[in-house]
């Protein structure tokens, strides 16, 4: 049997989401609407292809080129998400998927190309000598949940228990938001903060218009004040909170606490029996703040294609050739930030 590779066409999206969500190593982030929203939000080129055998998808690869003056130029599956990668039925359909992105990657003449995988795919499908592992940038945060309200906050370690407890008993309440203003706004505020470039209130607003149905926006109010907002992803049984932040006030309410326990909660009512806490870098609060919820860091397997004389790239905060950047980034108004955020921003892939 031989594996036919073709780009996707709009007529079979269905079928490749149900492909998707049909294999065990399938994610949010494999979905065909990725492509309308890369291409709708960012402007890079896309190149989604499927593998067919004997008229059956056996194979998909979400793949886009990410390509910037001030950050190069890459192949990326998938960029601004969590995991990516190939996902395949068989062997066959993985290598025949392998090869054609490293022909795209040559006659495009992009020097990197990366993988997203959550789960490392069988040793004999991708060899490491020609596409090496990054391994010490970021970690995953998965775990189960229950229909109980009162297992699932049993289940938090005392001390950050005690946190989610002091913002529920200070009266903090969410609501469900049908569009992205509150939530745009407190993002903004609070990456600001971090010293990194904002996305687009319009990103925001695609990504609700393309996953219709399998998003939400989760907004925690301190009386009638905004505090802390959040937009969650919902595949088969996951909830995945994605972009979310908190005002400066949020911390001495405890704002992010009580949101992030509003949203396993309302997730747990929907019948989610996972919560994906996303990936965090080695040795930041955030990475401390999620393992204080009791869960337990798993590796990420990113996985890079290189041209010759070519080395993995680099274009992350931890960077130390980008703490000035991110010590000025902190101190602009937060009007001018917004402005100039997502020109910068659409080539972190």
């Amino acid at each position: 049997m031989s594996v036919t590779i073709r780009s996707l066409d709009p007529s079979q999206a269905a079928a490749w989401d149900a492909f998707v969500t049909a294999h065990p190593d399938g994610t949010f982030f494999h979905l065909s609407a990725w492509q309308r929203v890369i291409t709708r939000a960012f402007g890079h080129a896309t190149h989604y292809v499927l593998a067919e055998t004997d008229g059956m998808i056996t194979g998909v690869l979400p793949l886009a080129q990410v390509k910037t003056r001030l950050f190069g130029n890459s192949l990326v599956s998938v960029p601004f998400c969590v995991h990516g990668g190939p996902l395949a039925a068989d062997r066959a359909s993985f290598l025949a998927l392998e090869a054609h992105a490293a022909g795209l990657m040559d006659r495009l003449s992009v020097p990197v190309m990366e993988f997203r995988f959550r789960d490392a795919p069988p040793a004999d499908w991708l060899d490491e000598g020609q596409w090496p592992e990054r391994r010490d940038l970021y970690v995953l945060f998965r775990k189960d949940i229950s229909a109980s309200d009162d297992a699932n906050l049993k289940a938090i370690p005392r001390k950050q228990r005690a946190m989610v407890r002091k913002g529920i008993d200070s009266g903090l309440r969410s609501e469900l938001d049908d569009g992205v203003s509150r939530l745009h706004a407190i993002y903004a505020e609070s990456v600001r903060n971090l010293g990194t470039p904002v996305f687009s209130r319009r990103y925001f607003a695609i990504l609700m218009e393309e996953f219709a149905g399998q998003i939400d926006i989760v907004t925690i109010l301190d009386g009638q004040t905004p505090i802390a907002s959040v937009m969650n992803f919902y595949f088969r049984n996951e909830v995945l909170p994605y972009y979310g932040g908190g005002r400066a006030v949020a911390r001495d309410r405890y704002g992010n606490d009580f949101m992030y326990w509003e949203v396993m909660r309302r997730a747990a009512a929907k019948g989610c029996t996972l919560f994906d806490f996303g990936r965090s870098k080695l040795g930041t609060g955030a990475m401390a703040f999620k393992k204080n919820w009791g869960f337990i860091p798993a590796p990420m397997h990113y996985r890079f294609r290189l041209a010759p004389g070519q080395a993995i790239p680099d274009n992350n905060p931890l960077n130390p050739k980008f703490a000035l950047f991110i010590a000025a980034w902190k101190r602009l108004p937060i009007p001018v930030a917004n402005l100039i955020g997502p020109h910068i921003v659409r080539g972190l892939g």
